[in-house]
């Protein structure tokens, strides 16, 4: 049980991290305004309707249904495989808290809230950024550790 604690207490804190910088966002800069950070990042007040990179802009239902399945899948995987790999629940936690984020904007707004601005780069949030180390994370859990080399000629 206590993995489950922990992939929840990541989730929350993803969630939580996501909210209060999007409300941050909101409440320092107008909606479409730019403000530069240091080259090439800028602070935005933008919005997303649809998916990665605005892909199924106007999707509605079927944003909510593809983010519900893929959470219910990552749980589902997370809980066969959770005990053979004991980091499994971070990762799975970011994604899990990641995709709530944006879910919770979706519900709240129709939309998502993306603020930092790369210049070659689309807008994105902490939950996005969330979701993409928790991939990384999640196929670095599962390929193992990579072999020490101390141990390589064992």
């Amino acid at each position: 049980m206590a993995r489950w604690a922990r992939l929840a207490a990541v989730a929350a804190l993803v969630v939580c991290l996501d909210q209060a910088s999007k409300a941050l966002a909101i409440a320092s800069l107008e909606r479409g305004e730019k403000t530069s950070v240091f080259f090439g990042i800028d602070l935005t007040n933008a919005r997303n309707s649809g998916v990665a990179f605005g892909l199924f802009e106007g999707g509605g239902a079927v944003i909510y249904l593809l983010g519900a399945a893929i959470v219910a899948l990552l749980l589902a995987f997370f809980a066969l495989r959770g005990r053979t790999r004991p980091l499994l629940w971070l990762p799975v936690g970011a994604l899990v808290g990641g995709a709530a984020g944006n879910l919770i904007d979706r519900a709240r707004l129709g939309e998502v809230i993306d603020f930092i601005d790369p210049v070659v780069w689309p807008a994105f949030n902490l939950a996005d950024t969330a979701i993409v180390v928790g991939v990384f994370g999640l196929l670095y859990v599962m390929e193992g550790a990579p072999e020490r080399p101390e141990q390589a000629g064992a």
